[in-house]
């Protein structure tokens, strides 16, 4: 398990939409979202794409960094990279895209190095880089605008402390979602999760709607020191 504190750089291929490549190094003092995505996952095409599209319209870019990763793990004869390029100018996606780097017959390397276990899934990055949400499947598009904003509220060089207060916040406005078995996800056999892909659904990963705890070791066992906090770190 990577510490979600100094999470994996973004290693990626082509890009779309971009003059050059975008990493989290580079987009420091930004909210980053990033949405993980295969052409053929009807959860990506009907729900995470959309929303992706609504989310670069709505917030600023100089404040607020949306990228889409196209990251293959099945069906790779039809998710390449020239595929892509047809598929982002069909759909008018007009936020950066990039392909996630290849790394011979494994997984490639930013899904491998993030743990994704099937698309669609968020990375939600807070301005100093830290990985504070990891969602496996739909996300409801007032939830997650709710926590954006909760961490553009944030100062660039806000003290960890202030995380952890936006976070108690949050966990006490926010409900937590029911798993959504619907518009879910999509997978491969290198999941190992035995789960039966619902029509429609997301791809890989046992859970339709999974939020991810990506503390540390030491984190998960002092927390806080608050036992009603939410923070997801």
């Amino acid at each position: 398990m990577f510490d979600p504190e100094t999470p994996p750089e973004l290693e990626t291929g082509r890009w779309f939409n971009s003059a050059e490549p975008l990493t989290l190094g580079r987009l420091k003092g930004k909210v980053v979202v990033v949405a993980a995505f295969q052409m053929h996952c009807p959860g990506c095409l009907n729900h995470a794409l959309p929303q992706a599209r609504r989310l670069a319209e709505t917030f600023s870019d100089e404040e607020v960094a949306v990228i889409g990763l196209h990251t293959a793990f099945e069906d790779h004869d039809k998710e390449t990279p020239e595929a892509l390029e047809a598929f982002v100018e069909a759909h008018e996606l007009a936020f950066p895209i990039a392909v996630d780097k290849a790394n011979g017959s494994e997984l490639p390397k930013t899904i491998a190095a993030y743990e994704i276990r099937g698309t669609p899934t968020v990375l939600l990055f807070d301005r100093q880089g830290r990985l504070r949400r990891h969602y496996l499947g739909l996300v409801d598009d007032v939830r997650l605008g709710a926590e954006i904003m909760a961490l553009a509220i944030e100062a660039r060089d806000a003290p960890r402390e202030h995380a952890i207060a936006i976070e108690r916040r949050l966990a006490a406005t926010l409900v937590d979602p029911h798993h959504d078995h619907e518009g879910g996800c999509c997978g491969g056999d290198h999941h190992h999760h035995g789960h039966e892909h619902a029509e429609g659904g997301c791809c890989g990963g046992h859970s339709h709607h999974e939020q991810h705890d990506h503390r540390s070791g030491k984190e998960k066992a002092e927390g806080c020191g608050d036992p009603d906090c939410g923070c997801r770190h």
